[in-house]
């Protein structure tokens, strides 16, 4: 059996900033940018990997009509902690890495470079829409 991950969604609230993440400071090539009434779903990947990527979503909250207020409060209170989506990325050059996203400012520093007790080093930011991204280092 060949079976791959093809795509991750991730929330979004507001694409240009996620694109000042994911494309400017990740350095992620947008693959695709479809709008349909006033939402965008954004694909983005990196360039040596056309066959993953992640699509840039608004939130279920929007897009959904059978989500209940209640559960729209949650889902944004989830977003604003870092707690409601998240995804792990790797590099082969963590220290740098690190380096550009926080200098290109437009996410927020969860977690300097550390080495786990579990065995691998990483480190954490939180994206525009506050999805948690972590980083290990490919060893």
């Amino acid at each position: 059996m060949d079976v791959t991950i093809y795509a991750s969604f991730l929330p979004h609230h507001d694409p240009e900033a996620s694109l000042a993440f994911y494309r400017d400071a990740l350095g992620f090539e947008v693959r695709d940018d479809v709008g349909y009434e006033g939402m965008r779903w954004i694909t983005v990947g990196p360039a040596d990997r056309p066959g993953t990527s992640i699509v840039l979503e608004p939130p279920v909250t929007v897009t959904d009509p059978g989500v209940t207020d209640d559960e729209r409060r949650t889902v944004a209170d989830m977003m604003a902690k870092g707690t409601y989506a998240r995804v792990l990325l790797a590099t082969t050059d963590l220290d740098a890495t690190f380096e550009r996203l926080r200098s290109a400012g437009s996410g927020e520093v969860v977690q300097e470079p550390t080495e786990q007790p579990y065995g691998v080093r990483d480190c954490a930011f939180l994206d525009p829409a506050g999805n948690m991204i972590r980083i290990q280092e490919k060893r």
